[in-house]
């Protein structure tokens, strides 16, 4: 390996790189899906992420002898990180040939920046953006990705450990049948206390009326999500932009929310996994590709479904609502016959034990383990995992 060449990523011609660099480094792996292109740049444009109004990002590729070996981002969020004990800024969108060499001196780079903008420490893998996107490193389960959930090479946990990250907390996702109706007795016996109660109702949304939805969703988000380090609230309008986003894809029956006298209380949101049939385009949406995709979407649709966020607002919470909501979807797909076979819950982090307990005994096995890792700085400074719930 000769001199290695650290350079910024600026203009046209090096975001391409950015973005092709992995096509390369991944073209013998089989369950590696290709990104869109355009859900990546999303990330890096001012305009398009509101994260920039609060923060700012920047990315790097080393070259060897002007051949790609390593990219990364670093980014911080002033907003969020005065949640932490230290100001803590991310890295991540970080690939790398098997190089412990390449790999320190792209991490080096990164934290040369956020120190220079007043971080003290860093967490990575992970998005300039919200935790469902691009979050954390996958350590067990090398099985195809969900949307925007990152794939990667066993040995990159290595890459990261030797450098000095440490375990910040673990992402589980939890994969069921669908078509498997078991579930813990203490599961059945809250729901049907919950049932007796008819000041509380679930029902699925409905498309025709995004407005509410979007609503609905905030109340809840924000309640039950958005005191979380890490996690900022979110406004009427970035639900709404999220949901017309999502739309296309959408079905309606996969959206629940639960009610106490018509007062949004929990929700459970799922969409089909469009990784299933987005690793059939290679990273491109032109217009050859949304035909394919149309044309797939309705004689081969998605059979899998991802859960996307599932939560209860405090009040509400340790009552049974989570199992009688999950109940509630359950009886819809014997009664419905839905054309799904496979839901898995994506991410679930382990300072949540309540919100594994619940997927658990409602049959929920873990298939991917992904991890968020954090390096702080001052090596004299405690480490602390993240906090349990």
């Amino acid at each position: 390996m000769h001199e290695l060449k650290v350079i910024q990523v600026t203009g046209k011609k090096l975001a391409r790189e950015f973005l092709y660099f992995p096509v390369r480094l991944y073209k013998d792996e089989k369950n590696w899906i290709r990104p869109l292109d355009q859900d990546i740049e999303r990330v890096f444009d001012p305009e398009k992420n509101k994260y920039f109004r609060h923060g700012d990002a920047i990315r790097w590729i080393i070259q060897d002898e002007g051949v790609t070996v390593g990219r990364i981002a670093a980014f911080y969020n002033k907003k969020v990180t005065a949640k932490y004990e230290q100001p803590t800024g991310g890295v991540g969108f970080f690939e790398c040939v098997k190089s412990q060499k390449v790999a320190n001196l792209l991490f080096d780079t990164a934290k040369q920046w956020l120190k220079e903008n007043g971080m003290e420490a860093m967490d990575g893998p992970v998005n300039f953006g919200d935790r469902n996107e691009w979050w954390g490193l996958l350590v067990e389960g090398f099985y195809e990705p969900n949307y925007t959930m990152p794939y990667n090479f066993s040995w990159y946990q290595k890459l990261f450990e030797n450098y000095g990250f440490q375990e910040y907390f673990r992402q589980f996702t939890y994969a069921k049948s669908l078509h498997d109706h078991n579930v813990h007795p203490d599961i059945e016996n809250k729901a049907l206390r919950i049932k007796r109660q008819k000041a509380i109702s679930f029902r699925h949304a409905r498309k025709s009326d995004l407005e509410k939805c979007a609503q609905d969703f905030r109340q809840v988000y924000n309640k039950a999500w958005a005191a979380f380090p890490g996690v900022s609230e979110m406004s009427q309008a970035q639900i709404m932009a999220l949901l017309k986003k999502l739309k296309p894809i959408m079905d309606e029956q996969l959206l629940w929310f639960g009610y106490h006298n018509d007062e949004p209380i929990s929700m459970f949101i799922m969409i089909p996994e469009m990784n299933q049939l987005f690793k059939h385009v290679n990273g491109k949406m032109h217009l050859l590709a949304k035909i394919k995709l149309l044309l797939m979407k309705t004689f081969a649709p998605p059979k899998k479904v991802l859960g996307l966020i599932f939560g209860v607002v405090p009040d509400f919470q340790g009552k049974g609502v989570d199992g009688a909501m999950v109940s509630a979807f359950r009886e819809h797909v014997k009664r419905t016959r839905m054309k799904y076979d496979e839901l898995e819950m994506n991410w679930i982090g382990d300072f949540n034990p309540k919100m594994i307990r619940v997927v658990e005994m409602v049959g929920g096995k873990v298939k991917k383990v992904h991890v968020t890792y954090r390096h702080l700085f001052d090596p004299n400074k405690p480490f602390k995992r993240a906090k349990i719930l």
